[in-house]
């Protein structure tokens, strides 16, 4: 039986660590004993980021950083190799990603929605890739994607992000059928709008603030530590025997519909 709520002494790669839901999911991973590499494009970020997780390390965790682009495949391969211990590789959050194209379908500029499809989705199975390579040579192990709501159903107006994010669910089915029996489980989880630097441009208030909770029955903004313990939990033992799941981590957005981006264009 494993230990409760623990990873202690299990290594575990977080991309995109340097703020936000990544950064949260460093620091409840740390608290837990585990030995966690963060990596990001913004060296500084990282080393701000990991002073900030040292303290609230515990039972023997541990944190270092390196400056990678999730888009490079070469440095994805550096960062995989960074955080392999002895042991191996037992636990990946693929956080990194994000938006570089929002507005009018008709009006998308190429370069925006290419650059967030391969932010988020190239991003994810480069990890899955280079992450589950090790993982198949030492037992297994337990990756994490970062999709989306909008993956889930359409949020007007935010059609890249809402698209690449559904890829990322695919890409977390299609990963969880191949590796099962390589002893690797791939979930994805799905969270609303969360209370981080990304979407501080939401939650300071406004129209589309408001659209966002009236469409949850649990009408609140979600912290970041709603994902970090949803994420936890999927890279934990104690969901050893789930894969290809999905989690929505949304107040219940997703029995709605999605938020109107239309609204930041008046």
């Amino acid at each position: 039986m494993s230990n409760h709520r623990t990873l202690q002494g299990k290594s575990v790669l977080i991309t995109g660590g340097g703020s936000g839901i990544g950064l949260g999911t460093a620091e409840l991973l740390i608290a837990d004993g585990a030995h966690v590499t963060i990596c990001g494009r913004t060296l500084e970020k990282l080393e701000t980021a990991a002073a900030q997780i040292e303290k609230s390390a515990a039972n023997g965790g541990t944190i270092s950083f390196l400056a990678a682009d999730v888009t490079v495949e070469a440095d994805v391969e550096r960062a995989v190799a960074a955080a392999t211990r002895d042991e191996g590789l037992d636990g990946l959050f693929a956080c990194a990603g994000g938006s570089l194209a929002m507005g009018p379908m008709l009006d998308q500029d190429l370069e925006g929605w290419r650059a967030t499809l391969e932010l988020n989705v190239l991003g994810s199975f480069l990890c899955v890739k280079h992450g589950g390579r090790v993982m198949a040579a030492n037992g297994g192990g337990s990756i994490v994607l970062m999709s989306s709501g909008a993956g889930h159903f359409p949020h007007r107006f935010l059609s890249a992000y809402g698209i690449s994010k559904a890829a990322i669910d695919q890409l977390a089915s299609y990963a969880a059928e191949e590796l099962g029996d390589r002893g690797i489980r791939v979930n994805s989880v799905q969270p609303g709008i969360i209370d981080d630097e990304l979407m501080s441009f939401i939650t300071a208030g406004g129209a589309l603030l408001n659209d966002y909770l009236e469409q949850m029955p649990l009408s609140r903004v979600g912290k970041v530590d709603d994902v970090a313990r949803a994420v936890r939990f999927l890279l934990s033992d104690e969901s050893e025997w789930i894969t290809g799941e999905h989690l929505g981590v949304d107040g219940g957005h997703q029995t709605r519909r999605g938020a109107n981006y239309g609204l930041l264009f008046g």
